[in-house]
């Protein structure tokens, strides 16, 4: 019989350890070392096959090396594809993370359930009656879609041996074990041994693999750090569970860019994709009201129209407030210091609140003037058109500096039927003719005036 025997892991980045030892030499987090009981028995659960031929690399020049574009599934879910750059590449790893509750298992199995190849959804935390009530719920069932309820790996891989699937879904990476390691599931030698275990199957048989990953309270994802290292692509779904709408964005891809973004709406058929986020991120009002602003952001290559909503008030107990949602507050006051100072706006004493709404966050510097304008707004109590909109960075020296793929945004703005678009007269705009008034400024004094002449 195997002797069993301990070791230490650290729960911050997976490093392995002889001794307990108070601090991690390796990301210098404190009491984050653990002990284990393992025993291995065997190394790895999936084998390849005997029959095929091993692969030799040898070293290339740079200039010989023929480049392959990745063959990729495409989900039918269009938010999804757009932040996967594409669709699945094949053999590739993609681990989902998010709150309990989020919608990561109804995102998942919308998609096995409306792609057109052969799914195998493994689930180690609901029965195959509670995710067949799902699917009726999400009012798609898919014939090449298979369930399994199954949290060993050595069952796992036994039935994907006699399926053959061509994708394959894990619900959740946290609840598998397996039998080479006498660990409880969850912990850190298993989730790392299982993961290993599934990269290696999706690498020998180009089969892409979507993992669903567990977050801890610090909103990052369970388990060693070293899992976001292992995969190609690590997702992040977020939102508010008292509110309907979601934000899938990427932190990690291999294949594509990390800058998109996916927005959904949480119904009780599933998630409904948003091709027009413009429509949920502004607000719907009959009246014209002072301290709002429409700005353009861009999130990736998706240019967004996005409401800032702004409140300035006389501080009550002599100590000025400052307070941001979705917004820096460091650069909020950095914008309130040039006012003061450079345009001679005195609100030094007055309580400032500012708001993006639709529930995101934005770190974009296009959006500073709709902030002075919001500010401005509220503490004139004018109310701007709501038919102008804003795109420029807003410099310490008070002037409205230039941004990036200026054309862009307002080919959206025209699209969304603004009728005015203010930006720094220091851009480069293409000469092609834009049926949107452009206002192009150069200081703060010059975008007061033209909004509040």
């Amino acid at each position: 019989m195997a002797k069993t025997k301990t070791t230490f892991f650290c729960q911050n980045c997976g490093t392995q350890h002889a001794k307990w030892v108070g601090q991690c030499g390796a990301c210098k987090e404190w009491n984050t070392i653990v002990e284990e009981v393992i025993q291995k028995e065997e190394k790895r659960v999936w084998k390849q096959s005997t029959t095929a031929k091993q692969k030799v690399n040898k070293p290339l020049k740079i200039a010989d090396i023929e480049l392959n574009p990745e063959e990729r599934i495409v989900t039918n879910n269009n938010e999804l594809d757009t932040v996967l750059g594409g669709g699945l590449v094949k053999g590739s790893v993609t681990l989902l993370g998010g709150e309990p509750g989020i919608g990561k298992s109804t995102l998942l199995l919308q998609v096995a359930l409306n792609i057109s190849q052969k799914v195998l959804y493994v689930s180690g935390e609901e029965s195959q009656s509670q995710i067949k009530m799902r699917a009726e719920r999400l009012e798609a069932i898919n014939s090449n879609c298979l369930i399994l309820t199954e949290t060993n790996t050595q069952q796992i891989f036994k039935n994907i041996e006699e399926t053959e699937p061509e994708v394959l879904v894990i619900d959740s990476i946290q609840t598998l074990h397996t039998n080479s390691i006498e660990a409880s599931p969850g912990s850190i030698s298993q989730i790392r041994e299982t993961s290993a275990e599934l990269i290696k199957f999706a690498k020998e048989t180009a089969t892409p693999v979507l993992l669903i990953g567990h977050i801890n309270k610090e909103g990052n994802i369970a388990g060693p750090k070293i899992l976001e290292h292992m995969v190609d692509v690590v997702l992040q779904f977020e939102g508010d569970r008292n509110h309907t709408y979601r934000i899938l964005r990427s932190q990690k891809n291999r294949f594509g860019s990390t800058s998109e973004l996916g927005i959904y709406e949480m119904l009780s058929d599933g998630l409904r994709e948003i091709s027009n986020p413009s429509e949920i991120l502004i607000s719907k009002k009959d009246a014209d009201l002072s301290g709002t602003a429409i700005a353009s952001t861009l999130e990736g290559i998706r240019p967004l129209m996005i409401e800032i909503q702004a409140l300035v008030s006389t501080a009550v107990y002599g100590t000025p407030q400052r307070s941001t949602t979705g917004y820096n507050l460091k650069r909020l006051n950095m914008i309130l210091a040039v006012l003061e100072k450079r345009a001679g706006f005195k609100l030094g004493a007055k309580d400032v609140f500012l708001n993006i709404t639709g529930g995101i966050n934005v770190d974009d510097p296009a959006i500073d003037l709709a902030v002075v304008a919001a500010i401005l707004s509220s503490n004139q109590d004018i109310a701007i058109n709501p038919n102008v909109c804003f795109a420029a960075e807003v410099g310490l020296a008070g002037e409205i500096r230039p941004v990036s793929k200026i054309d862009q945004r307002i080919t959206e703005a025209e699209k969304l039927g603004y009728k005015s678009f203010v930006a720094s007269k220091y851009n480069k705009i293409s000469s092609k003719n834009h049926s949107i008034k452009l206002i192009l400024v150069g200081k703060i004094e010059e975008a007061f005036a033209t909004l509040f002449a």
